[in-house]
C-alpha cells in the first residue's frame, strides 16, 4: 500500500490556498502574457494599485513571482514556467472535467474550510 506523505500534501496545500484568491490568480493571468508593471497589472485585472502591490508582494515572498527592477519600475514575471502550465491545465479542467465546479457552492468566495 502507498502511504500518503503528509508533509507534501501539506506543501500542495499550501500552494493551493495561495492560488486560491481570485485577485492573486488575476495577477497570474495577467504575467501568462509576459512581466508586467504594476501599472499595467492594475489595468489588465481593474484592481486597485495597493490591493495589486499587496497580492504581488506576497506572490513574490511565496516565490510563485519574481520582481525585476527597470528604472523607475519593478516588472513581474511568473516565477517558474510550470505556473503557466499549471493555469493551462486548470483552464482545460474547468472547461472539461470539472465543470460542477461553477455550480458548486463549497467553495465560495469568502468561505472558509
Amino acid at each position: 500500500m502507498l502511504r500518503v506523505d503528509t508533509r507534501v500534501v501539506q506543501l500542495r496545500a499550501k500552494l493551493f490556498r495561495g492560488l486560491g484568491d481570485s485577485s492573486r490568480l488575476a495577477i497570474l493571468d495577467a504575467l501568462r502574457a509576459g512581466p508586467r508593471s504594476v501599472g499595467e497589472i492594475v489595468a489588465s485585472t481593474g484592481l486597485s494599485q495597493p490591493n495589486a502591490s499587496n497580492h504581488l508582494r506576497c506572490l513574490n515572498e511565496c516565490g510563485l513571482v519574481a520582481g525585476e527592477q527597470r528604472g523607475r519600475f519593478v516588472h513581474y514575471r511568473l516565477s517558474d514556467p510550470h505556473l503557466e502550465t499549471l493555469l493551462s491545465l486548470a483552464d482545460e479542467l474547468v472547461a472539461g472535467t470539472a465543470q460542477g465546479v461553477y455550480p458548486c457552492r463549497n467553495y465560495e468566495p469568502g468561505k472558509s474550510d
